[in-house]
């Protein structure tokens, strides 16, 4: 079972790759990105890794495919919206646009 308390950190399943020949030949993600938890065999919205045939970027943050981030976004065309919905659109500060004041009980 999951805590909701506990911070999670996500790295990124892509359709592509590509090589970054200016930082000594780095493979980044392309197309279309998925956040993934490592040591699961499935995205965060339930694609199977194998089955989808996504490439594993262990060592790429879901943060790091936001377009202002200047990270390994450059060939990323497309975030997949359920996998942002979980993971965060802004990165580990992003919160729900609204918050309840006043719960019933």
């Amino acid at each position: 079972m999951r805590s909701k308390g506990r911070s999670r950190s996500y790295a990124v399943a892509a359709s592509g790759q590509w090589t970054d020949e200016e930082e000594g030949r780095r493979r980044l993600p392309a197309g279309e990105v998925h956040a993934w938890e490592p040591g699961r065999n499935e995205t965060v919205c339930g694609l199977s890794l194998s089955r989808s045939r996504l490439v594993r970027f262990a060592g790429v943050t879901w943060t790091d495919t936001f377009p202002e981030s200047g990270g390994a976004a450059d060939r990323v065309q497309r975030q997949c919206p359920r996998c942002a919905s979980v993971a965060g659109r802004r990165g580990s500060d992003a919160r729900p646009a609204w918050h309840r004041t006043n719960p019933r009980p």
